[in-house]
């Protein structure tokens, strides 16, 4: 009988594996850090494939905890670090750099220049969100414009772009071997990519920052079976939930009325 349900919590120091039982008791945990690269003064990166391996490993030693099986879990979800970039290759899975952290500030030129003719604010209407080094869409930008030969690749549909939960949900699935493309409207809002109208990615900010679609995946909701995991600690599960860790924060304090706040101290301090 399936009684428990996983989670993947990908932050930015470390990654965490959660089981819980049905009465949303936490029954195992295990977790690992991962390295936090400076190469220059104010970028921060994360080598994307050592995040995989730590959550495969989390994953594993978390179930052995317990004695549990692939069998036991009727689902997994996914919580994850928002922003933080990567692009990697569609048939091998190998990223074509580091994965650029939500903390980074390489892009700092970029956001003047677009901020120069119609302020910080110029894209808000479409996404809800100011000109800023924070968000994923100029980090991807900056990937495919200083990157050898990534811009021409992503043109050719030979890459892909996602945050941590997409890189995360691909590889899970199958990766090289028919992975889900796939992110949630948590994510995706935090790309300043997305056209918060629409609910779909806005051409006008792909031409502007010169993103093909094609590098980017299909954006769905946060409470869904998007495929099911091949990895084979947990091999046939459901993937069937995605959020960002602070939208997912804010849903595991029980903010479900006007006028609640939650505020969470962790690598930053979010409202």
């Amino acid at each position: 009988m399936k009684n428990y349900v996983g989670a993947i919590d990908q932050g930015t120091t470390s990654t965490r594996f959660m089981v819980f039982d049905q009465a949303g008791r936490v029954v195992a945990l295990a977790q690992k850090e991962h390295e936090q690269i400076y190469p220059k003064p104010g970028w921060v990166e994360h080598d994307a494939l050592e995040i995989l391996r730590r959550t495969e490993e989390v994953i594993a030693e978390a179930l052995a905890q317990r004695g549990l099986r692939a069998s036991d879990l009727a689902a997994i979800g996914i919580t994850n670090q928002r922003e933080t970039t990567v692009v990697w290759e569609r048939k091998t899975g190998k990223p074509v750099a580091n994965a650029i952290v939500w903390q980074d500030t390489r892009v700092a030129d970029e956001v003047r220049r677009f901020s120069a003719a119609a302020g910080q604010d110029r894209f808000r209407a479409e996404t809800g969100l100011p000109l800023s080094m924070y968000f994923s869409g100029l980090k991807l930008r900056w990937l495919l414009q200083n990157v050898t030969g990534a811009k021409e690749k992503a043109a050719a549909g030979e890459l892909l772009f996602g945050n941590i939960d997409t890189f995360l949900l691909w590889n899970l699935t199958g990766g090289a071997q028919g992975g889900v493309h796939a992110t949630d409207m948590t994510n995706a809002s935090r790309t300043q990519l997305l056209n918060i109208r629409t609910l779909d990615w806005d051409e006008k900010l792909l031409a502007a920052f010169e993103i093909p679609r094609a590098v980017l995946p299909q954006v769905r909701s946060s409470s869904e079976i998007y495929g099911e995991a091949s990895l084979a600690a947990i091999d046939s599960v459901p993937v069937a939930g995605i959020l960002g860790d602070q939208q997912a924060a804010l849903v595991g304090q029980a903010c479900f009325r006007p006028g609640e706040v939650k505020n969470t101290y962790g690598t930053g301090c979010f409202l």
